[in-house]
């Protein structure tokens, strides 16, 4: 498996990994597990960009 297809796994992870501690925090009124999830979000869709990148240059 390419590098890129890897990072891109691994950013969908990270993504579903926040939805799921957003929605957690957000049923518990929990704010610090919200912010958790959200920042996981963010973090999952740059490195999902970054595989995607990666698989332009293998190309």
């Amino acid at each position: 498996m390419s590098e890129g297809y890897k990072d891109k796994m691994e950013g969908t992870m990270e993504k579903v990994k926040g939805r799921a501690k957003d929605a957690y925090g957000g049923l518990t009124d929990d704010e610090s597990k919200q912010t958790e999830g959200k920042f996981d979000k963010v973090k999952g869709s740059f490195k999902d960009k970054a595989g995607e990148e990666k698989n332009k240059e293998d190309r």
